[in-house]
């Protein structure tokens, strides 16, 4: 039996954000990622987001980013590892007090946007978002790109880590998200978006955007949880997964 974990990213807003998408969506999802106020997120929204991850019993991550509101965090940003440790931590308490308060045990941390991005190729990064983990809790579960520097580092470190695999973005020859500035980044038709998955689920490959075909390792995909189609997709991506024998779990059940 193949098994994978379902992510998505939530709570991506400000004020009064009234969360029907991510409502919806955590019903096919097994674990969250929880902006933590940085490139997206409020207090309120926070809570809210943490509170209904529970009720659907839906492992909560941390998901910090850069300082970025303007650019949701998908700017590159030129920080020290110093820098990049303290704003990881930090991020990480804000949400963490919430998981607490509202009865809940925080089970992850996976970077945003940029900050994702560059630590899955720069070592130095990688290694600092590893350390700041590590030391807040040793027993959070690491999310890096699949075969990149960050799940490298947080396995060197001693953290369980998660090799990330994304349903509808494609990849590079060196094993990297293709940018999103260059055309063919995104895959739009959900069949292959899914199809995709579950390529590299069995038979743990993706082929390259012009390239051959890479090896590639998927203990949790992302899913997005915006756009109207997001909720449809989600729906018809557990049910193919199911249709091919590969049991959906929260990743802090089988990592």
């Amino acid at each position: 039996m193949y098994v994978i974990d379902i992510n998505c990213d939530m709570g991506e807003s400000f004020g009064n954000y009234q969360l029907g998408a991510d409502t919806e969506v955590l019903k096919y999802v097994t674990s969250a990622n929880i902006a933590c106020g940085f490139h997206a997120g409020d207090p309120a929204t926070m809570k809210k987001t943490v509170r209904m991850a529970l009720d659907e019993n839906v492992g909560i991550g941390a998901h910090p980013g850069f300082q970025d509101l303007v650019g949701f965090g998908r700017r590159e940003m030129q920080v020290s590892p110093e820098e990049a440790y303290d704003l990881i931590v930090y991020q990480i308490g804000a949400l963490e007090a919430f998981v607490r308060s509202e009865g809940g045990r925080l089970q992850h941390v996976k970077p945003h946007g940029a900050l994702f991005n560059m630590a899955a190729v720069d070592s130095m990064l990688a290694r600092a978002v590893a350390e700041a983990v590590y030391n807040v809790d040793a027993e959070l579960i690491l999310f890096g790109l699949s075969g990149s520097e960050l799940v490298k580092a947080g396995e060197e470190i001693g953290l369980r880590t998660a090799s990330e695999v994304f349903s509808d973005r494609t990849y590079q020859q060196d094993g990297s998200l293709t940018s999103r500035r260059k055309p063919g980044a995104l895959i739009e038709n959900p069949d292959e978006a899914i199809a995709q998955v579950v390529r590299m689920v069995k038979d743990q490959k993706v082929k390259a955007l012009n390239g051959p075909d890479i090896d590639i390792c998927a203990h949790t995909v992302c899913i997005h949880g915006d756009g109207e189609s997001a909720l449809r997709f989600a729906e018809q991506i557990t049910k193919t997964l199911n249709q091919e024998n590969i049991e959906i779990k929260r990743i802090g059940d089988f990592l």
